[in-house]
């Protein structure tokens, strides 16, 4: 797997002792939420089973002929026949990780592979979607500008808030001449299952648990942050 973003020596949700001339980094967690049910915890299932059943032996029973719906619909009626959806897709059988259409009962997130603010040696690394402030009204705007140089349009995309979901300030290295401080913010898609990706070398739309395999020494902080 390619490198990630590199080590984190300092890491929270709040402000740190970090000078206030230290640069910022606004970055996205651009998600897709589930698009159908997760699957029922055996369990759960089994306990819903046992209820159905115990209630069923003191249901009221009614006349057949109520509950006959065939002969009393109306003229010129008819009956849909539903057929669900099947939840492995493509996708998920050719493991196309450049796809929305995969992992449809669990949330994914976008990381781009390109260069990134604070990469060991500058080299390109694997990131979210990010943006070093400079003149924006405010971090929010930052972050918007972060994600639509990406994706090219916001049309299809919804920022939950202003404030950062989370932060993480990081500590000057030998590979890393000044430290900085990385400000995260959450974005969702909307009514699309496809981008047009630009402005990197690569590009996966991944789980929570494959994300975290990509930056395996942010992979505390990042399960702690992302909430899924």
């Amino acid at each position: 797997m390619r490198r990630s973003v590199g080590s984190v020596l300092r890491r929270g949700f709040s402000s740190s002792s970090v000078s206030t001339d230290n640069k910022m980094v606004a970055s996205v967690l651009f998600e897709r939420l589930p698009v159908v049910i997760p699957k029922i915890d055996p369990i759960v299932y089994a306990f819903q089973e046992f209820s159905f059943r115990w209630r069923q032996q003191y249901r009221r029973k009614y006349p057949d002929e109520f509950l006959d719906t065939s002969s009393s619909r109306g003229k010129g009626e008819y009956q849909m026949e539903y057929v669900p959806a099947p939840r492995i897709t493509e996708a998920d059988k050719t493991n196309d990780t450049k796809s929305l259409q995969r992992a449809l009962d669990k949330r994914i997130y976008l990381l781009v592979y390109g260069d990134s603010y604070g990469a060991p040696n500058g080299k390109p690394a694997w990131h979210f979607p990010e943006k070093v402030y400079e003149s924006e009204e405010t971090l929010r705007k930052c972050a918007e500008s972060a994600l639509k140089s990406i994706i090219g349009d916001l049309t299809h995309t919804y920022f939950v808030g202003n404030a950062p979901m989370g932060h993480m300030a990081i500590q000057q290295t030998e590979s890393l001449p000044d430290s900085y401080k990385r400000f995260f913010f959450k974005s969702q898609v909307i009514a699309t299952n496809k981008f047009d990706i630009g402005k990197c070398e690569d590009h996966v739309w991944v789980t929570k648990d494959e994300l975290l395999e990509y930056f395996p020494e942010q992979a505390e902080f990042l399960g702690k942050m992302i909430i899924s």
